[in-house]
Formats: C-alpha cells, sequence, structure tokens
C-alpha cells in the first residue's frame, strides 16, 4: 500500500493505491481520491506487457454505481492493449442493489451539472497523469447513466478524442455546438428500449448533425435496454424492470468499439 498526494487544477487527489496482479501481465489498482472534500473509489487496469505509453479510456459505470461490471470493462480494455480507469461518479461505498438506491444516488449526482464534470475531469486528470498512458490520447466510454455522462462530457467540449455510449440516455438539456465538440461520438442503443425512445434517438442525430459532430449511431432490432450487461435478464425479472442482456448486441459493440479507438488513436 502506498499513498501519493499531488495537487491538480480542478482538485485535490489524496490516493491511496492497491496494486494486484489479475494474470501474468496485467495490472491492476484500486484508488481511492478525494474531489472538493468527497471520497471516490476508482480502479485502474494496464498490461505490463505492452511497451511505451498507450491511450488511456474511462470508464462510467451504470446508474447502479462503481461495480464489478464497471471493473470489468476496464480490464478488458486493458487485455486489449489501453490503460482504463474505472471512475466513480457517486462517491466510495454508494453501491446499489436496489433499483431504487440507484435512481437516488443518480439523481442526487445529476442535480449539480458542474459537480459531474468535476468528478469526470477529476478522474481524466489521473488517467492522465499514469506512467503508462499517453495524456494526449483519452477516451470514454459509459453505460447507462454512464453513457449519458460520456455524451454531455463531449457536449460541454472536454478534450476526448472520442466518447462511446452504451444505452445510455440521449437527451440533455446541453446541446451541442458547432466547433465546440472536440471528441467523436459513438453510440449504441437498443431499438425495443424503453427509456431510450426513438424520439431521443432521431434527436440526437438532429442535434449531432447541426452541431457537424462526426457521429456514428447503431441501433440493434428488439434489443432492450442494459443490453450489454450479462446481469440484465435476472434484474428484469427480480424487480419488473424492462432490461435483458443480448449477447450478440454487447459483442457487436464491443468490436465496434475496439475498431473505433484504434481508428481515432490512430490519427
Amino acid at each position: 500500500m502506498k499513498t501519493i498526494t499531488t495537487a491538480l487544477s480542478a482538485a485535490t487527489f489524496a490516493l491511496s493505491l492497491t496494486s494486484t496482479q489479475v494474470s501474468a501481465d496485467m495490472q491492476t489498482e484500486t484508488v481511492e481520491y478525494t474531489v472538493n472534500g468527497d471520497t471516490f473509489t476508482g480502479y485502474l487496469a494496464w498490461d505490463d506487457d505492452v511497451e511505451g505509453q498507450r491511450p488511456g479510456v474511462l470508464v462510467v459505470h451504470e446508474w447502479w454505481g462503481h461495480n464489478e461490471f464497471a471493473r470489468d470493462q476496464a480490464e478488458k480494455l486493458a487485455q486489449a492493449g489501453y490503460t482504463a480507469f474505472a471512475l466513480d461518479m457517486y462517491g466510495s461505498g454508494k453501491v446499489a442493489d436496489h433499483p431504487d438506491d440507484a435512481k437516488q444516488f443518480m439523481q442526487e449526482a445529476t442535480s449539480d451539472i458542474d459537480n459531474i464534470k468535476s468528478r469526470f475531469m477529476a478522474a481524466m486528470e489521473l488517467l492522465q497523469a499514469h506512467d503508462s498512458v499517453d495524456g494526449d490520447r483519452i477516451a470514454a466510454q459509459g453505460y447507462c447513466f454512464g453513457g449519458a455522462v460520456v455524451l454531455n462530457m463531449a457536449r460541454m467540449g472536454v478534450d476526448l478524442d472520442g466518447v462511446v455510449s452504451y444505452h445510455g440516455a440521449l437527451g440533455s438539456p446541453i446541446k451541442a455546438e458547432a466547433g465546440k465538440v472536440n471528441a467523436r461520438v459513438q453510440v449504441y442503443t437498443g431499438g425495443a428500449d424503453q427509456m431510450v425512445p426513438s424520439d431521443q434517438v432521431a434527436g440526437l442525430v438532429r442535434e449531432m448533425q447541426d452541431a457537424e459532430v462526426d457521429l456514428t449511431l447503431v441501433s440493434f432490432p428488439g434489443v432492450m435496454h442494459s443490453f450489454t450487461n450479462p446481469e440484465a435478464d435476472r434484474i428484469g425479472k427480480e424487480f419488473g424492470m424492462p432490461v435483458g442482456y443480448d449477447k450478440a448486441a454487447a459483442k457487436r459493440s464491443w468490436d465496434g468499439t475496439l475498431r473505433f479507438y484504434n481508428d481515432i488513436f490512430a490519427e
């Protein structure tokens, strides 16, 4: 266990790094840090076998909070050759098992967009500072709540190479403006997602087209909300929610994401 304290422009971090070795070359660290006096817990993953600095990818969790699913995505990205940081948008210990708690955590977090941005930027600076990362090549991907977060960061002009939204809300009071969006945008949504209806999909296309944003959007026919998460079927049955895992859509979206990263980071 080691502790690092560093001052950054947006926040001060008190980092507690617990390093573990997942495989022969995979390294992970559980990271405790503070933003505006609140404590958060994130998860770094990278592959020591990859030589030199490589792009970094931020992973923003579903409305359940920073859980094993988010960490699994970070490890998958590390296996693909990136350094990934599964950040925390709610605060340490705020992980929900029930939709009522998840809704409360999400509403608390989204009540102030400035707080959302400061938490995102703090995690981004932490990732950029990692020894394995080329700080000029950063992307972000998010799931459900996290998908909406990364889209809003793109709308707000955060200096990202690209963002990927999986089954995230597509409507927002924040609107993209021509010349202000730096990131290329990729969106995966389910055609049967009751939480992201077709008018939201059409609205996003109009918004991004009017703002001259490079957008790729894939809609999977018959696929429901949370299609990337293998736990979605259980959650749907337990809580009567219109969610469901779709193996084919999960694979196609993941493969498309890796092609997207290969493209944007090669530029």
